[in-house]
């Protein structure tokens, strides 16, 4: 399967700051990827705290219905290895959509 990936490598710390900068600056790079014909996105963010795990739930969730048939999911983690296994798994898993995945390393 296509997977695109999307990595943002930085955002604010500030769960509602970084929401904003989301929706403001990554919604262009979702629609290019899309419009490659690709049949699923990962979308890669920062480990942040507890306190953004609902927006992130939310917008991928909504992305996900907006945007089906292709695929669109988050992926969370401090782990690079670990977040690669979650995004191998998420390329080859057809029924997997709209999901907010946190690729925990082994301590947490």
């Amino acid at each position: 399967m296509t997977q695109a990936v999307i990595l943002i490598e930085d955002l604010p710390q500030a769960a509602m700051d970084a929401a904003a900068q989301f929706h403001a600056q990554q919604f262009a790079r979702l629609a290019d990827a899309i419009g490659e014909g690709v049949q699923a996105v990962a979308i890669v963010v920062p480990m942040a705290g507890h306190d953004h795990a609902d927006w992130r739930r939310a917008v991928t969730r909504d992305l996900a219905r907006q945007h089906a048939p292709v695929r669109i999911n988050m992926v969370s983690g401090s782990n690079p290895e670990r977040s690669n296994a979650v995004l191998a798994y998420l390329r080859d898993a057809p029924g997997i959509t709209g999901q907010y995945l946190v690729a925990h390393d082994e301590s947490s």
